[in-house]
């Protein structure tokens, strides 16, 4: 097989990495991305899905966009979803123009992502209201524990 079709930066379109952390409230996702982003060097931009968000048909990828071309032209931040299931649920099956809408906006977030060239974390409290073939095309999945009673 010729080496040239099968190399990584031909299959892979962006040079970044993908993450979901996922855990109880309070378990320290958030802190997580801090502590990584201060580690690399790299500015934390946490995304604040409130103003992402919007109920017009289109806005809201209109508004993620936003968000990755700022990220690419600061010369790379770590991009932080907090509450990332708000966006990022589970697809639905088709039964009005709502759903396929819905399911057009987790479809651009991970075709962005995955173009993203820095490194990209998504949170949530809610991992079971992912969808599981959005889960397979993330690099890396880490489960924080909750706090236990002593």
């Amino acid at each position: 097989m010729d080496e040239s079709f099968t190399h990584s930066a031909r299959i892979s379109p962006g040079s970044g990495v993908t993450a979901l952390f996922t855990g109880p409230n309070g378990s320290g996702k958030t802190m997580a991305a801090a502590v990584l982003a201060n580690d690399l060097n790299i500015p934390l931009y946490r995304v604040d899905l409130r103003r992402l968000v919007s109920k017009y048909i289109g806005e809201t990828e209109k508004n993620l966009q936003r968000v990755f071309e700022a990220a690419e032209l600061s010369n790379g931040v770590v991009l932080f979803f907090d509450e990332a299931d708000a966006l990022f649920g589970k697809r639905t099956e088709v039964k009005d123009s709502h759903d396929r809408y819905a399911n057009l906006e987790i479809a651009y977030l991970l075709q962005r992502m995955e173009t993203y060239p820095g490194l990209v974390i998504l949170a949530t409290s809610l991992g079971s209201a992912l969808d599981e073939v959005s889960l397979h095309r993330l690099d890396n999945i880490i489960e924080f524990p909750g706090l236990t009673d002593a």
